[in-house]
């Protein structure tokens, strides 16, 4: 048999030949460096046999970082190794540790248990000890392959394992992997021995994870891992976990008094907090400002739908997971309205349309409602009922490159305005192997090319996602990376041949005759929810002057200036601005620390020679520190605080 090399050349190797049997044949030197492979750009180990003409490339270990999802795999099965002698050093047979699925995962990885008794988060330290000296015995990563009769066998004792095997085709190749005297079922790959897998790893936490995710299934306990090629990078990524929970929107939901989630109201749906509504209805006034200014139309939709309603559209039947169920009204089923966008398209139908009335552009920030499992359910950011920032084109097909262009323009305009420079454009297309996509192959190619012909053409960047399409056409998604590095998926386009036809909508053209319109749908937000969930997370609070929700604290430094501090709040009120008085009786520098735990932007201190001046001395926090400036003339900050509230400075 032959591979190819990257160079272009072709190597000769026996059949069934491995990554490592090309290695050796190359030189002795590369066969000891060697970590893993490539084919055709997909991990593998160097112990599975090569196909016939396969695209190879050695990993070394001069770059491990380039099979980090392998090591971190092979770390699991290294954890997975030590939790079986922890409990048999406690005197537990082998068999009374059963195992679930352990893959990799980005930064790292986890695997289920069934334990004879839990392990603590006290344990883990323990566990990684005997990590470190499974490390250190060297020992060698084997593959075997055997037959389903044999796979069963070896698990008899295992009810996961047995019940994973049992559901593979028999004519399927099973195969297990050996370090030493453990042996596991899995596809692999596999670095080739303990010894060269990284030391910087660290078990984080242990959770409760349904076996296979269903929640009629036994609890198991998951252990989480995270590895990294050197500690610089692990001791990196600990960093910014602990920012991360420094700015956790959770805690500082709380602290900062925007939201709540009241367990009597219920799971996922969260109340909005007076300080909270100023920072929805900011952002809110910022879209509809851009909105009016492009020339879009707002509509309102109520709560629930007729069920007809989504099973025309297509929502009842391709979501059914998410959506809750049907209620019966008057003979009559109705939902809880989980889209926007049939609402929509029945405005559009409500009256006959010329060629002349397109674009139609209707938005709306409309509340949809979506079931989500309790243990997905985390904050603002995954929810039961959200608002979108929903719009819909409705517009004729000369007219779609043109409205793409607007809508891609006005989501990076919304992006950056949120200081969310590190953009990746991901565009979704259809899984030719599934069924799930309604509509004709025509219009889904020509949607698809669409898509990528504008982005083309204003010279973004972007990633090719097959089967990341909504079932009736194929998207273009915002993924947004915040200042610690988190990536989130944000503002999104779509194009739809699809809906049009379901609902058989039209408009007049210049020939007289009914033609049927493009629809665009778009989100520049996503949710009102999970965006702000995302910007308390990356503005870690301390929200520019604009978006705070209490912008101003005028602080006196003694009673005798209550009252001249309050004339200026009301100064500051009159033209618009969130000021407040702090006429407490606590001393300066409380009235100070109170402001900055609460992130107000913009303290304004006020004593005799202000008083005297009108003057201010002004402390700003800010993403350098606070600053302060002193003896500011008071109408002259009124119209620098203005201005820069006015134009989202």
């Amino acid at each position: 048999m032959h591979v190819v090399l990257p160079d272009g050349k072709q190597l000769e190797l026996p059949q069934g030949g491995t990554a490592l049997d090309a290695a050796k044949a190359i030189g002795p030197r590369l066969a000891q460096d060697a970590l893993a492979a490539t084919v055709g750009g997909e991990l593998t180990d160097l112990m599975t046999p090569l196909p016939e003409g396969a695209q190879l490339g050695i990993i070394t270990k001069k770059k491990p970082e380039d099979a980090a999802a392998v090591f971190r795999h092979s770390l699991g099965h290294v954890m997975s190794q030590a939790v079986g002698e922890f409990y048999r050093q406690k005197g537990y047979p082998a068999e009374a540790v059963k195992r679930g699925v352990g893959p990799a995962i980005e930064n790292g990885w986890y695997q289920d248990f069934d334990l004879p008794e839990p392990l603590k988060e006290e344990d883990l330290p323990e566990i990684e000890r005997l990590m470190r000296e499974i490390i250190g015995r060297n020992l060698d990563f084997s593959r075997r392959e055997v037959s389903k009769q044999e796979a069963l066998q070896q698990f008899a004792a295992d009810p996961y394992k047995h019940e994973l095997i049992e559901a593979l085709p028999d004519d399927q190749p099973i195969t297990f992997y050996t370090q030493g005297d453990y042996t596991d079922l899995c596809r692999g790959p596999h670095f080739p021995r303990t010894g060269a897998l990284p030391t910087s790893f660290k078990l984080m936490s242990t959770s409760g994870a349904y076996w296979r995710g269903n929640e009629n299934n036994p609890i198991l306990q998951r252990v989480y891992g995270v590895a990294f090629a050197t500690q610089k990078e692990l001791d990196e990524y600990l960093e910014r976990l602990e920012e991360a929970k420094r700015r956790d929107h959770r805690r500082l939901g709380k602290e900062l008094e925007l939201f709540t989630i009241d367990p009597l109201v219920g799971k996922g749906l969260p109340l909005w907090l007076p300080n909270g509504t100023v920072l929805r209805d900011e952002l809110t006034r910022f879209l509809r400002e851009q909105q009016f200014a492009r020339h879009y139309q707002g509509v309102i939709t109520p709560n629930i739908g007729n069920l007809e309603l989504y099973k025309t559209s297509g929502h009842y039947q391709n979501y059914s997971d998410s959506n809750f169920s049907p209620i019966t009204v008057d003979d009559e089923q109705y939902m809880l309205k989980p889209m926007n966008c049939p609402h929509h398209v029945r405005i559009y139908a409500s009256k006959p349309r010329s060629y002349r009335d397109l674009p139609v552009r209707l938005a709306e920030f409309g509340t949809v409602y979506r079931y989500e499992q309790s243990g997905e359910l985390n904050g603002l950011t995954r929810v039961r009922g959200f608002t979108q920032d929903d719009a819909h084109i409705f517009c004729r097909p000369d007219q779609l490159k043109k409205e793409f262009l607007d809508t891609l323009d006005l989501t990076v305009l919304v992006l950056r305005t949120f200081g969310m420079t590190e953009v990746r454009l991901r565009v979704g297309t259809r899984d030719p192997e599934s069924t799930k996509y309604v509509g004709s192959d025509e219009n889904w190619d020509t949607a698809e090319q669409q898509i990528i012909e504008a982005v083309n053409e204003v010279g973004l960047p972007f990633t090719v996602e097959p089967g990341d399409a909504a079932f009736y056409g194929p998207k273009l998604d915002f993924v947004v990376r915040d200042v610690i590095g988190r990536e989130w998926q944000l503002g999104t386009i779509q194009v739809d041949y699809n809906l049009p036809e379901r609902f058989d909508i039209s408009y007049v053209g210049e020939d007289g005759q009914e033609h049927r319109p493009v629809m665009i749908h778009r989100a520049p937000f996503g949710s009102l929810e999970r965006f702000v969930g995302i910007l308390i997370e990356h503005y870690g609070g301390d929200f520019p002057l604009w978006l705070a929700p209490r912008q101003i604290m005028v602080i006196p430094i003694a009673d005798r200036h209550n009252e001249y501090g309050q004339q200026l709040v009301d100064e500051l009120r009159d033209l618009g601005l969130r000021a407040e008085l702090n006429d407490s009786t606590s001393r300066m520098n409380a009235k100070i620390r109170d402001a900055e735990l609460h992130k107000i932007p913009v303290m304004l201190v006020v004593g005799d020679q202000e008083q005297a001046g009108r003057q201010v001395s002004v402390r700003e926090r800010g993403a350098a520190g606070t600053s302060e400036r002193k003896g500011v003339p008071f109408d002259d900050l009124k119209a620098e605080l203005l201005e820069r509230y006015q134009t989202r400075a």
